[in-house]
Parts: C-alpha cells; sequence; structure tokens
C-alpha cells in the first residue's frame, strides 16, 4: 500500500515541475505597464553652435635629423645642429617656454647585403624634434626660414598648425548658440505635436575646434634640404569652434 502511495506522490510531483517548466518558458503578458528609462521618454534634442575664429598662434613642429657610422658622431652632429637651431629661435624672439622636445630617437641605419643574405647595419641615426610656439603668427614663415638657414641639411619641417592661445570665450559663445537653437528645435516639436515642454531631464556638451594645417613643407632627405631662398608664404586662415549640446525636455501633463 505505501508503494502505491509512493508511485502516487512522484506522479503529482512530476505534474507540478511540467507546470512550472511551462510558466517559465511561457511568461504571461503584462498588464500594459512598460518599464521604460527615464532617459528614453520625452523630447530629445541636438543644438549646434559654430564660432568662427582667427588663429593667433601658429604650432611649428621642428628639428634635426643627423646620420654617422656611429653613434657618437650621430649625435654629435644632431648636437651641434640643434645647438644652432636653437639659437635662431631665441633670434627671432621665441621665449625658451615656448619650445617644448616632443620627439627624441636613435636608430640604426640598415642595408639589404645580397652577398651575405643578410641586414647590415651601415650606420646610426639620431632624431630630435620639438614643438616652437610662434605667438607672432605673421613671423611663422620667417621662423621657418630661419631654422632651416641654421639647420642646414639636417632640417626637418614636418607641419605648421594654427590655434587660439585663449579659446574659452569663443567655446562660451559657441555653447550659448547651440542651447538656443536646440530651445527653439523643441519648441517647434512640441507646438507641431500638440504638447507641452516640461522641465528639462537631461543634457550632455561636447566641443571641438576645425582648423587648417599645413603639411606641404616636409623634408624628406637628409641630402635634399637647401636653405630656401625665399621665406615660404603662411596663409592662417579661420578655425571654427563648434559646440553641440543634447537635451531632453519632460512632456507636461
Amino acid at each position: 500500500m505505501k508503494k502505491i502511495w509512493l508511485v502516487v506522490i512522484g506522479v503529482v510531483l512530476l505534474i507540478g515541475l511540467v507546470g512550472l517548466a511551462g510558466c517559465v518558458s511561457e511568461p504571461t503578458p503584462s498588464s500594459g505597464n512598460i518599464n521604460i528609462s527615464s532617459q528614453q521618454q520625452g523630447i530629445w534634442v541636438t543644438g549646434e553652435g559654430k564660432i568662427n575664429v582667427v588663429p593667433d598662434v601658429a604650432i611649428l613642429t621642428l628639428g634635426i635629423e643627423a646620420q654617422d657610422v656611429n653613434v657618437a658622431g650621430a649625435q654629435t652632429k644632431a648636437s651641434e645642429a640643434m645647438d644652432k637651431v636653437m639659437q635662431a629661435l631665441e633670434d627671432q624672439g621665441i621665449a625658451e617656454e615656448d619650445i617644448q622636445t616632443v620627439y627624441f630617437n636613435i636608430s640604426e641605419v640598415t642595408k639589404w647585403d645580397s652577398f651575405k643574405e643578410e641586414t647590415e647595419v651601415t650606420g646610426y641615426r639620431v632624431t630630435n624634434t620639438v614643438n616652437v610656439k610662434v605667438r607672432e603668427i605673421e613671423k611663422a614663415g620667417q621662423v621657418i626660414d630661419a631654422v632651416v638657414t641654421a639647420g642646414g641639411d639636417m632640417t626637418r619641417i614636418n607641419n605648421i598648425t594654427f590655434t587660439v592661445d585663449e579659446p574659452s570665450p569663443y567655446y562660451v559663445q559657441a555653447r550659448d548658440l547651440a542651447i538656443t537653437y536646440a530651445k527653439q528645435k523643441a519648441e517647434q516639436l512640441a507646438s507641431g505635436a500638440g504638447i507641452e515642454l516640461g522641465k528639462i531631464t537631461y543634457m550632455t556638451e561636447s566641443s571641438y575646434t576645425y582648423g587648417p594645417m599645413v603639411r606641404n613643407y616636409v623634408m624628406e632627405d637628409v641630402s635634399a634640404a637647401p636653405a630656401p631662398a625665399v621665406t615660404p608664404p603662411i596663409s592662417a586662415g579661420q578655425l571654427e569652434i563648434t559646440a553641440t549640446v543634447t537635451i531632453v525636455y519632460d512632456i507636461a501633463d
């Protein structure tokens, strides 16, 4: 008799487990209440403000590249040439704090020996590069001329970029424009949809600058870098400072 009851209880338990499994695999539909994050509700708008600015600072990336059969020789050549470049920068009125070393490297110079079928070290190359801030932007070409004359064939002018020394006020202007445009867009959307804007529930902002970059005064070959006959013309153009804001408005009841 006990065995029969045990079998019956086992069947009941099995049916119960199957019922639970059915409930888990097929959830019942919700009553209609949908849980949505607050950042997915309301009206999302994005506004962009742009300010065009004339640069007042030029950043020159320049330096010396020297080569010799040994490290000591290459280092001596590079040091002597760099001393002349630094003196030329000082003569052009560039302050010491406006010169920053950004790259220094000593590397092997190699060639392939086809007879031995192996790479042979033929010398060493020393590269010393600095960033130079030219605050009198109209003198950028004159500074390049002086550096190339001082450094001779070992001179390397990598690029020139332009910026403004104090960009914060321009970012404030661009941000104000972006907020104004975003508000106008939100009001237009709300009016068209027949709803009223509530309070702001979320806001984010990003700022960036677009500007000209000159890369056409690069010297690649150590033996092909004669001093320029005339001062290179440099045009700063304009910078575009942009701010973008995203604002989320609640919908008023």
